[in-house]
């Protein structure tokens, strides 16, 4: 069996019907998928058993440990020669696996990634909140780029595969959450595998549905990245600082409008061409003015709140030594 799909689960029983709904329209067939119920206190044991006439199908259901040591139960299980793993937030297009089937057999690759994206059915919000992590206009579009500032390219585990050599050479996920991903990437990276970015293998990422939610989110990255660079010194790139430069220049720009400074005028322009920039970019890419209106929120919360992570962390690991 090629490919096994791999889905770590913990108290979200309402997304994962229309996950597994999209994997039965999969042109490409020739695969199982593991469900692992992370300890959650809302099950999804029956809506997963309900597609074991459509799917090659298996649940488990363990102590809770986080979603990295979820996905190591799974590989254990999995009877693949591949591994996938999506979000249990993601929707798949029906041709993925056939596109990562062909690319795999093309390129012989151990590791790969792929893109998120949002389906013209997600809401307003969830669309808004797409456009933030994966526009050029925020540090959000860096990650799914084969080549970028911020150095080789690490896969996401919303849409990740790794082979079944790769896993038993790393020992998969060594954490369980914050960074676990890109801590595989950068071990797979250190072994010498293969591993790039398949640009067409894209999925439907809902991400979260509010904007409190997607500022603890991404807050959590901005830490993670001071974690990942305790570990790893030589990832942390001058991109990753931006969203910091941004979070202090927007505090200066109200301080210095309280205060009446002369410096107001100048940051108020530069905030306005910016704010504008986005709000134009959305309504380009997604032709609604009301997801282009909150573009402009969850854009500001990407960086601000990435910011004040990197920031908090910063602050405790480096300066304090905690």
């Amino acid at each position: 069996m090629p490919f096994s799909i791999i889905i770590p689960l913990y108290n979200r029983p309402q997304e994962i019907k229309e996950l597994l709904e999209s994997l039965t329209q999969q042109t490409y067939t020739d695969f199982e998928v593991l469900v692992i119920e992370d300890g959650s206190a809302h099950k999804a044991e029956d809506i997963v058993k309900s597609f074991s006439s459509q799917l090659n199908i298996s649940y488990y259901y363990k102590t809770n440990e986080g979603q990295g040591f979820a996905r190591n139960f799974g590989f254990s299980k999995a009877k693949g020669d591949f591994f996938i793993f999506f979000d249990s937030d993601c929707v798949i297009p029906s041709n993925y696996l056939e596109i990562v089937n062909h690319y795999l057999q093309q390129h012989q690759l151990d590791a790969y990634g792929g893109p998120d994206a949002a389906h013209p059915s997600f809401s307003p919000m969830q669309k808004a909140l797409s456009y933030a992590m994966t526009s050029s206009l925020t540090t959000g579009g860096i990650r799914s780029k084969a080549k970028n500032a911020g150095g080789k390219y690490h896969p996401r585990s919303y849409n990740m595969g790794i082979s079944r050599k790769v896993w038993e050479q790393t020992g998969g996920f060594h954490l369980t959450n914050m960074g676990e991903d890109m801590d595989l990437s950068r071990r797979i990276h250190q072994a010498g595998f293969k591993i790039e970015l398949i640009a067409d293998a894209k999925v439907y990422h809902k991400r979260r549905t509010s904007f409190y939610q997607f500022w603890k989110q991404v807050h959590s990255f901005g830490r993670t990245r001071i974690q990942l660079y305790k570990r790893y010194p030589d990832t942390l790139k001058t991109v990753h600082f931006l969203p910091v430069v941004f979070t202090l220049g927007l505090a200066f720009t109200v301080i210095f409008n309280l205060l009446a400074l002369p410096f107001a005028k100048v940051c108020n322009l530069f905030l306005l061409i910016y704010l504008l920039s986005i709000f134009f970019d959305s309504l380009y890419i997604n032709k609604s003015l009301k997801v282009a209106f909150l573009s402009i929120f969850a854009s500001l919360i990407q960086l601000v709140a990435y910011g004040m992570g990197f920031i908090q962390e910063f602050v405790r690991k480096i300066i304090f030594n905690k």
